[in-house]
C-alpha cells in the first residue's frame, strides 16, 4: 500500500519524496497558470470586467482578482499574445516558457517567425529572452556619457506611487507588452532603463515627482542589438576621476579616448591577473604539467595542475546528479580533490575538480560528515 505523502508534514519526507513532491507541484502550478492566462483571455474578449464596475482588464485583475500590478500586466499580456498565438498556452503549461518571455516576446511575434522565434526560446532565462528580443529589434548605440547625477534629497514621507486608470500609458517601445492593443486604462510593460520600473508586487509611476530618488542605483547590462549591450552604473567621484587619469594615459593607444575600449583593455588586464593567481593561466607558465610534483605535501594545488583542471572543466562546475546532469555555475568555484587530502588524496589532475562552492561543500560533508572540512 502505496503512503501518501501529501498527508504528511514536510520534515517527514524522505529528500527523494520531497524532490518528487516539488516537481509534481511545480507542473500542476504550470498547468493552473495557463488555466488563468486562458481565462483572463476569454474574459477580456467578452469585456466582461465591465459587468463588474470595472473599466479595463487590468482594474478588473487588480481590484476584483487582487492581483498585484505586476501579476496583472504579465498575465493580460499573455493572455493577448495566446489569442493570436495558441500554442504560447501549451508552451506555458509544459515549463517551456515562462510569463515573462511571453510578455516580452509578445509583441515581437510574428506568423512568419512565431515558430522559430518560440523555438529559440525554450527553457530560456530571462537575460537570455531579452537577447533574443534586442536581435528582434535591434537598437542604436547608446551615447559615451560621463554626468553628474542630481544631489539627494533628505527622505520624503512616502507617498502612493502605483499606477492608476487614469495615468495615461508610457510612450510605445518595443518592449514587453506595449505593442499589444489594450484599452487606454490599462498601462503598459516599462521597457528597461526607463523611470518606469517594473517591481515584484508594484508598477511605479513614470514621473519622477512621484518616485523618490532610490539611495542605490545597482548596475546593468541589457542587450540593445546582437552583440551590442548598454553597460549602466553610478559611480563616485573617485571612480571618475580614475577613469578620466585611465583615459589620459591610454591615449596613446587609445587616441580617442573611447571609453568603451578604455573599460575594456582596463578589465581584460585585470582579468588576466585574476585568472592567473586562481587558475593558473598565464601566456608562459613557468612549469609544465610533466615538471610539477602532484605529491600531497601539502594542501595547495600547484599551478600546472590547476591550470590543466580549469581548462579541462571549461570554468564550470563539474559536479554531476545521477542522471548525469551537470551543475551550471561558473561563479565561487573551488578545487575539490575527489579522493580528500586528508584521506592521502594526491594533486593528480584526475583527482582534482571545479566545484562550485555549494557541491563542494556537499561533497566534504559525505567525505567527512556533517561539519565540512578542507578537502
Amino acid at each position: 500500500m502505496m503512503l501518501d505523502t501529501r498527508q504528511q508534514p514536510l520534515q517527514l519526507l524522505s529528500d527523494d519524496a520531497l524532490l518528487r513532491r516539488l516537481a509534481e507541484l511545480t507542473t500542476g502550478s504550470r498547468r493552473i497558470e495557463a488555466e488563468l492566462v486562458a481565462h483572463i483571455a476569454e474574459v477580456d474578449a467578452r469585456r466582461l470586467y465591465t459587468r463588474e464596475a470595472c473599466g479595463s482588464m487590468f482594474t478588473y485583475c487588480r481590484e476584483r482578482l487582487h492581483l498585484s500590478e505586476a501579476e496583472a500586466l504579465l498575465r493580460i499580456a499573455a493572455a493577448r499574445a495566446s489569442r493570436r498565438y495558441p500554442v504560447l498556452l501549451e508552451m506555458l503549461r509544459d515549463g517551456r516558457l515562462h510569463l515573462n518571455a511571453i510578455a516580452r516576446l509578445a509583441p515581437h511575434l510574428t506568423d512568419e517567425n512565431c515558430q522559430a522565434v518560440l523555438g529559440r526560446a525554450v527553457h530560456r532565462s530571462k537575460r537570455e529572452i531579452l537577447e533574443l528580443v534586442a536581435e528582434l529589434s535591434p537598437q542604436a548605440d547608446v551615447p559615451e556619457s560621463i554626468r553628474k547625477l542630481p544631489e539627494r534629497r533628505p527622505p520624503s514621507p512616502p507617498q502612493r506611487s502605483v499606477v492608476h486608470p487614469e495615468v495615461p500609458p508610457t510612450t510605445a517601445t518595443p518592449d514587453c507588452a506595449s505593442a499589444l492593443p489594450r484599452p487606454d486604462s490599462m498601462p503598459a510593460l516599462p521597457p528597461p532603463g526607463t523611470g518606469a520600473q517594473l517591481c515584484p508586487d508594484r508598477v511605479v509611476a513614470v514621473s519622477p515627482r512621484l518616485v523618490p530618488a532610490p539611495s542605490h542605483v545597482p548596475g546593468s547590462v541589457l542587450p540593445i542589438a546582437p552583440g551590442r549591450y548598454r553597460v549602466q552604473f553610478t559611480a563616485g567621484p573617485e571612480l571618475r576621476d580614475k577613469l578620466e587619469r585611465l583615459q589620459a594615459l591610454m591615449r596613446t593607444t587609445v587616441r580617442d579616448g573611447d571609453l568603451a575600449r578604455v573599460i575594456d583593455e582596463a578589465v581584460t588586464e585585470k582579468l588576466a591577473r585574476l585568472e592567473a593567481r586562481k587558475f593558473g593561466r598565464t601566456k608562459r607558465p613557468r612549469t609544465s604539467l610533466d615538471d610539477t610534483s602532484t605529491e600531497p605535501s601539502s594542501r595547495h594545488v600547484p599551478a600546472a595542475v590547476r591550470r590543466t583542471v580549469h581548462q579541462r572543466d571549461g570554468c564550470q562546475c563539474a559536479y554531476r546528479d545521477d542522471q548525469g546532469r551537470r551543475c551550471s555555475a561558473t561563479v565561487w568555484l573551488e578545487y575539490h580533490h575527489r579522493r580528500p587530502y586528508g584521506y592521502g588524496g594526491n594533486h593528480a589532475v584526475a583527482n582534482v575538480a571545479l566545484l562550485c562552492k555549494a557541491h563542494n561543500e556537499a561533497m566534504a560533508t559525505l567525505d567527512f560528515g556533517s561539519r565540512p572540512s578542507s578537502c
